[in-house]
């Protein structure tokens, strides 16, 4: 008998994965794939979107050709902030923008100028001033410096629901991507912000569907239902909000730290607003308070320094054991440096202070997020729930509250899943999606 299984994408910026889940939620079967870039209209790098429709397609094929699964339904999950401009035919109009792309600041201030300033329109659309990471305003840059791609567009997609289009054929809009810094939300009304309609876009965004909506098709002979696709970030938090009843913070731990609180419904203030917080929104429509530390890519490129100074191999560090004793030694020294190794006795004591540097940083952006909950639970995923340092002194900077590691195989793959477990799965969800280790 053949295995009932969820097909997933799970598109990132440089990993592409096909996973197939059973109903217990287990990976049973995984590809991934690694592409190169190319380059939009004006040289600046960018996703290769034909390539990318053309693998998936390729890669979707071969498993509904395999024997051993019965592939009921396919979801997507896939970052944000990137916009898909399709024309009458269906077709991607230009490329996939990058959201790093440079945005021209003239263009910007005319922006901000037009719609009541800055600070006003980040606290509205819970969008701190992030130029094309704002993905609303890559749509007014195509309209005021691309008029001609602008009237061939049709529909602007958000990449998950582009994805998604490109195996259902039904063109929707969905609230985790449009909720996710895009400017084009407005929290205080609960709807598109008056902008949107004033440029004249509303008939280029299509209706608004439900995360957990599906549509049948036949691909190949074989019934499916397709998700709408779903923001990767909103769709790590959904195996956490369907296991845990209790308020708690998310820490999801990688290149970015983004401590996430789905049950902080303060408004943003312009503090945190000026210290790079700002607001998603779960897959049921609820906003989530997140603010964001750039702590992944600092670890990595002080390990390599700190590994190159005493002449060890990078990977030392990941076994590396706690010592209280180095922490108590370091407690009254100056901030960690990689210019000054060589006050550091040997790589142990220079790593823990790299620790304890990253945890007093993420301690401050985790709290602008905790706001006046309740919360009790701290989880922690990603690669520095795996370090037993980071996890120790992270538990002793929340005194008040229960720090724990959590381990969750592919917490996207799974999210985009989990949204649309009533259209393919017969069975009850799961209640261990998540396993917890407790640090004290």
């Amino acid at each position: 008998m053949p295995v009932p299984v969820i097909a997933v994408f799970d598109i990132g910026k440089t990993n592409k994965k096909l996973l197939l889940l059973n109903e217990q939620y287990h990976i049973v079967f995984e590809q991934q794939t690694c592409m190169q870039e190319t380059t939009d209209d004006t040289g600046d790098p960018c996703e290769d979107l034909l390539l990318l429709m053309r693998n998936m397609q390729q890669q979707l094929a071969a498993v509904l050709a395999m024997e051993n699964f019965e592939v009921r339904a396919l979801n997507i999950s896939a970052y944000g902030a990137s916009l898909v401009y399709v024309d009458a035919a269906g077709v991607p109009a230009g490329p996939l923008y990058n959201y790093l792309k440079p945005y021209p600041q003239e263009l910007s201030n005319r922006f901000y100028a037009a719609y009541g300033g800055r600070e006003s329109f980040s606290h509205q659309t819970a969008s701190p001033a992030l130029g094309s990471l704002n993905s609303g305003l890559q749509l007014y840059r195509i309209q005021h410096c691309q008029p001609s791609l602008f009237s061939r567009t049709r529909y602007s997609l958000h990449l998950p629901q582009f994805l998604s289009y490109l195996f259902s054929g039904q063109p929707v809009s969905e609230m985790t991507s449009i909720g996710c810094h895009t400017g084009l939300w407005d929290f205080t009304r609960q709807q598109y912000h008056a902008w949107v309609a004033q440029e004249g876009w509303l008939d280029k965004l299509p209706p608004i569907a439900p995360t957990t909506q599906t549509t049948p098709v036949q691909i190949q002979q074989h019934p499916l239902r397709i998700g709408v696709g779903i923001h990767d970030s909103s769709a790590a938090l959904v195996p956490y909000l369907l296991q845990f009843r209790e308020p708690f913070v998310l820490l999801s731990t990688g290149t970015w730290c983004i401590s996430m609180n789905p049950f902080n419904h303060e408004p943003l203030t312009t503090t945190a607003l000026q210290e790079d917080c700002l607001c998603y929104v779960r897959y049921d429509g609820l906003p989530v308070k997140a603010s964001r530390l750039f702590a992944g890519q600092a670890h990595e490129t002080a390990v390599q320094q700190i590994a190159a100074f005493f002449n060890e191999d990078p990977q030392h560090f990941k076994a590396l054991p706690y010592d209280p004793q180095i922490t108590t030694l370091l407690a009254q020294s100056p901030e960690f440096s990689i210019l000054e190794m060589s006050r550091y006795e040997n790589s142990a004591i220079a790593y823990h202070h790299l620790i304890m540097m990253l945890v007093r940083q993420q301690q401050y952006a985790t709290r602008l997020v905790l706001g006046h909950t309740t919360v009790k639970r701290l989880f922690v995923d990603g690669g520095f729930a795996r370090n037993n340092i980071y996890m120790q002194l992270l538990a002793a900077a929340f005194p008040e509250m229960d720090v724990y590691a959590a381990t969750v195989s592919q917490a996207s793959a799974m999210g985009a899943a989990l949204v649309i477990h009533d259209s393919w799965n017969t069975q009850p969800v799961p209640a261990d999606l998540v396993q917890l280790k407790h640090y004290a």
